[in-house]
C-alpha cells in the first residue's frame, strides 16, 4: 500500500536504499515533502537525462545497476563538491559519470538543453524555455555549463531550502539579470513554460492564463508600486502567499 512506499521513498538517495528508514524515523519528518526520494529526483528532466546513459538500455535499473555505474569517474574536488551540495559521494559520481557520457567535453551547451527538453516535452516547443534555463544554470554567461555548476543548480532546485529556491528562480526570471524582474520578463518566462507544456495537456491554462497570471503575481509582488520587483519583494511575496508558492512548486516539475 502506500505507506510502505512512502517510507521507501523517503530515505533520500538518489541511488535508492530502500527499506532501510525506520519508521520511526519517519513519523518525524511527515509534514516534510519527501523530495530527496530518488523517485522525487527521477522526476527531474536533467537528472533522467544525465541518468539515462548510465542505465543499461531496455531495463528498469535496479539500484544495484546503478551503483555499478559510479566506478572510478572522479571530477577533481568531487569532496569540495559534495560539501558545496546536498547530493552524497555516489550520487555525485554517478550524477558525473552520466554527464561525461552525455557531454564527453565536460561541458553542456545551450543547443544539449533545447534536446533535452524537447525530448520530455515533445507535445510543446521547449526552445525559448530551454534557453531561460539554460542562462539562469550558466552563472557567468559564458555559454557553456560545467559539472560543478550543473551540480550546484541542480542540488539547489532539488534539495534546496525554500529560500534557496525562491532566489534560484528569481534568477531565472531576471532574464537581463540587473537585479530586477519586469512584467515583461516575467510574461516572458511563463509564457515559455506554457509553449513547452503544449496547450491540449495543460488543461489549467487558458490561452489568455500567462498575462492574467503574470498580471495577478505581479501586483502582488510589486509592493512599492514602481514596476519591477525586487529579491526582496519576490521572497517576501512567495513566502507570505500560498498560491505563488504552488506555483512555484508547479514550476518544480519543469525542470
Amino acid at each position: 500500500g502506500q505507506p510502505a512506499e512512502e517510507t521507501k521513498a523517503s530515505d533520500g538517495s538518489l541511488l535508492g536504499d530502500p527499506g532501510h528508514t525506520p519508521l520511526s524515523k519517519k513519523e518525524g519528518v511527515k509534514w516534510q515533502r519527501p523530495r530527496l526520494s530518488r523517485q522525487a529526483l527521477m522526476r527531474c528532466c536533467l537528472i533522467k537525462w544525465i541518468l539515462s546513459s548510465t542505465a543499461p538500455q531496455g531495463s528498469d535499473s535496479s539500484d544495484s545497476e546503478l551503483e555499478l555505474s559510479t566506478v572510478r569517474h572522479q571530477p577533481e574536488g568531487l569532496d569540495q563538491l559534495q560539501a558545496q551540495t546536498k547530493f552524497t559521494k555516489k550520487e555525485l559520481q554517478s550524477l558525473y559519470r552520466g554527464f561525461k557520457n552525455e557531454c564527453p567535453t565536460g561541458l553542456v551547451d545551450e543547443d544539449t538543453f533545447k534536446l533535452i527538453y524537447s525530448q520530455f516535452f515533445p507535445q510543446g516547443d521547449a526552445t525559448t524555455y530551454a534557453h531561460f534555463l539554460f542562462n539562469a544554470f550558466d552563472a557567468d554567461g559564458n555559454g557553456a555549463i560545467h559539472f560543478e555548476d550543473f551540480v550546484v543548480g541542480l542540488s539547489i532546485l532539488l534539495r534546496g531550502t525554500v529560500h534557496e529556491k525562491l532566489k534560484w528562480a528569481f534568477n531565472l526570471y531576471d532574464i537581463n539579470k540587473d537585479g530586477y524582474i519586469t512584467k515583461e520578463e516575467m510574461l516572458a518566462i511563463m509564457k515559455s513554460i506554457y509553449d513547452m507544456m503544449g496547450r491540449h495537456t495543460y488543461p489549467i491554462l487558458r490561452e489568455d492564463a500567462p498575462a492574467e497570471h503574470v498580471e495577478r503575481f505581479f501586483q502582488k509582488m510589486d509592493r512599492n508600486k514602481d514596476g519591477v520587483v525586487t529579491i526582496e519583494e519576490f521572497l517576501e511575496t512567495c513566502q507570505k502567499d500560498e498560491n505563488i508558492m504552488s506555483s512555484m512548486q508547479l514550476f518544480e516539475n519543469v525542470i
